[in-house]
């Protein structure tokens, strides 16, 4: 599941140390050998998700069976109203969000995954071509498998401000080095660009006798992050205001793995984060805003949720604070504001802006964290 891409210098994984290079062979291991398919799964970590949107599930019955037996991911990390942006998939093992997000985004997109272990990248660059081509029918693929390492992208060649959209399903938990995954995240994308993603996230710190058990790590569960740890590592990287858009609690099926784990508890959370520098503060501040969805993102043309307590119906005008107006298209920066029109400016300033409860997820079923919008 460790899905990570480019040329893997075996002297450079030495180099950062025996705990990283320990890891990433765990990883390889049990994602390569171990398991055959998403049916040896030990825990719901790696299936831990709701019902995907029907264009998705449409998308979904396209990709090759191969492809599909070979996923073990923990959500649908992939927005729809995507078509000509370009993509990049963290940990793209076997391909099957690729695929999907390739035909989304048309043949005037592109596709970019990246992935470390070998057994996974054959499965993924074995169909491409085929499927854009003959099942998708276009001309040329638009998709690139790449081998490497997701905290180290440019080795893998990945330009600064290169990609409008970054993907990962279920993949940063399997990192010996999570703030470096988040960090070059910001860095490939572009202004207005969001790192849309699905992982396993703790409600504590774990000890050690689960984070160094070796099945919990490849079930994602060891390398969870705390949720308030993770929210000060984004915000570090610069994603100043991370939204939950879903939350699942995980469910540790073997009894023996779950008496390790003792009381702590694990969740799928589907985060958005947006690259919008200068442009988000750490609080959610009134200026007396309000935004009005077009309706145009397919699959969604009556209203549109951007998080767990932002459903905005389509034409009717939706007070919002500074942040969520730079996340919709203040600006014309974000990658979605072809779809919003934002009304007023930040001229005035009301103090903060009064969030209410959220209508799509409960207390129980979404952790969490972030600011109060």
């Amino acid at each position: 599941m460790l899905r990570s891409i480019f040329r893997a210098r075996a002297p450079r994984v030495q180099s950062r140390g025996s705990s990283h290079t320990k890891t990433f062979e765990s990883v390889q291991e049990y994602y390569g050998k171990v398991l055959a398919t998403n049916n040896d799964l030990k825990t719901t970590a790696c299936t831990a998700f709701d019902k995907p949107h029907p264009i998705i599930l449409e998308c979904i019955k396209k990709v090759p069976e191969a492809v599909n037996e070979k996923f073990y991911g923990c959500g649908t990390p992939l927005p729809l109203g995507i078509k000509g942006l370009t993509i990049l998939d963290l940990g793209s093992g076997s391909g099957r969000d690729a695929y999907i997000a390739s035909d989304l985004v048309g043949q005037e997109g592109s596709v970019i995954g990246i992935d470390m272990t070998d057994e996974q990248l054959a499965v993924a660059t074995a169909h491409s071509t085929d499927y854009c081509t003959k099942t998708l029918n276009y001309p040329t693929t638009n998709m690139t498998f790449k081998k490497g390492y997701i905290e180290y992208l440019d080795e893998a060649g990945i330009a600064d401000s290169s990609v409008d959209l970054v993907i990962s399903n279920c993949v940063q938990n399997l990192s010996p080095d999570k703030p470096r995954v988040i960090s070059e995240a910001y860095r490939v994308l572009k202004n207005g660009g969001e790192f849309h993603f699905s992982d396993v996230y703790a409600d504590r710190r774990l000890p050690e006798a689960v984070t160094k058990n070796e099945v919990l790590w490849g079930e994602c569960i060891a390398g969870a992050m705390y949720i308030e740890d993770f929210i000060r590592e984004a915000q570090k990287a610069g994603f100043d205001d991370p939204r939950v858009l879903a939350a699942t609690e995980i469910v540790v099926q073997d009894p023996e793995l779950r008496e390790i784990c003792g009381e702590a508890k694990f969740y799928s959370i589907t985060y958005r984060l947006f690259k919008l520098p200068g442009m988000l503060e750490t609080k959610c501040e009134d200026y007396g805003q309000f935004a009005v969805y077009k309706g145009t993102i397919p699959g969604h043309p009556n209203s549109f949720i951007l998080d767990d307590h932002h459903k905005l119906e389509t034409n009717k005008p939706f007070l919002v604070c500074g942040n969520t107006a730079a996340m919709l298209g203040e600006g014309g920066v974000s990658w979605l504001s072809p779809h919003f029109t934002i009304q007023g400016n930040r001229d005035t300033h009301f103090g903060l802006f009064d969030c209410g409860p959220s209508p799509v997820t409960t207390p129980a079923q979404a952790p969490a964290g972030g600011a109060c919008c």
